[in-house]
């Protein structure tokens, strides 16, 4: 089995310290072989923030844990004009990691990142032709047993939360084929504060067979309609368990917990597993 911990959001200048010092504590328990940070490493880009990241993660390396970030687009400057358009990210290439679209590969596992925060937008992400191509590429070069993950910020679907629809990120189309080209089988985002998964078929008619994972916020006091929280990816045998963990107020506690399985070409919901320990 291959259990991956999936943060996101974690907005580092608006969290809470009992959060993650709870988060760190759990994740040593679970003994993942990889965490994944789906981006908003800080809440407004400052370099304190980024300091703090940074310092989050220099704790769970020295525990021995593997991890995989990519940007989110608070980790862009927001008033600070000059440096958003000049050099949106060099505060994230220095404090988080210099690659903005990191890759590994673990036994029966490969795991790539891709940057959607953009300068020109507030809020929303996106994605462009070459990263596109380096979909194609990355995933061509592995072998086609492995679970193959994409991880972005920015949902590359609509998604509703609390009711309204979000907005897919930019150039949807052209992403979603290279999903389905690649064969990618699991998409791992956040932005939204709101932790669900589907079967991609659930939301669009593309895509091929790909499961769609949401994170809520980890460690921010912003939340949406959720209690803070983290997902606990396990994958074994054709089968995948997703796991939230969700706030309690004193320690996250697993919740939530799905199993789906592969058949016909799509993830089959077969049923609520009991919680991952």
């Amino acid at each position: 089995m291959t259990r991956i911990v999936h943060l996101s959001d974690l907005h580092f200048g608006a969290h809470d310290d009992d959060l993650v010092e709870a988060v760190e504590r759990q994740a040593n328990e679970l003994k993942p072989d990889l965490i994944v940070v789906s981006g908003d490493f800080t809440q407004r880009a400052r370099t304190e923030q980024f300091r703090e990241a940074c310092a989050f993660l220099g704790h769970l390396r020295e525990c021995g844990h593997e991890v995989l970030g990519v940007p989110g687009n608070h980790d862009v400057p927001l008033y600070d004009v000059l440096r958003r358009f000049l050099s949106p990210l060099a505060r994230y290439r220095r404090y988080i990691d210099e690659t903005l679209c990191p890759f590994i590969e673990l036994p029966g596992l490969a795991v790539l990142g891709i940057n959607t925060a953009r300068s020109l937008t507030f809020k929303d992400g996106r994605i462009n032709k070459d990263q596109v191509e380096f979909i194609r590429e990355t995933f061509a070069r592995t072998p086609s047993e492995v679970v193959r993950i994409l991880v972005t910020h920015h949902p590359l679907l609509a998604l509703e939360v609390g009711g309204e629809v979000e907005r897919a990120i930019g150039r949807q189309e052209m992403a979603l084929d290279a999903v389905e080209e690649s064969g990618v089988d699991m998409l791992l985002a956040g932005h939204n504060h709101h932790a669900s998964s589907q079967d991609v078929s659930d939301l669009v008619t593309r895509a091929g067979g790909v499961l769609v994972v949401q994170a809520g916020t980890a460690t921010s006091t912003r939340v949406r309609e959720q209690e803070q929280s983290f997902n606990v990816i396990d994958i074994a045998d054709g089968s995948v368990t997703i796991t939230v963990h969700g706030w309690t107020g004193d320690d996250f506690e697993a919740k939530d917990a799905n199993r789906y399985q592969w058949q016909n070409g799509k993830w089959k919901l077969r049923e609520t597993a009991e919680p991952a320990h």
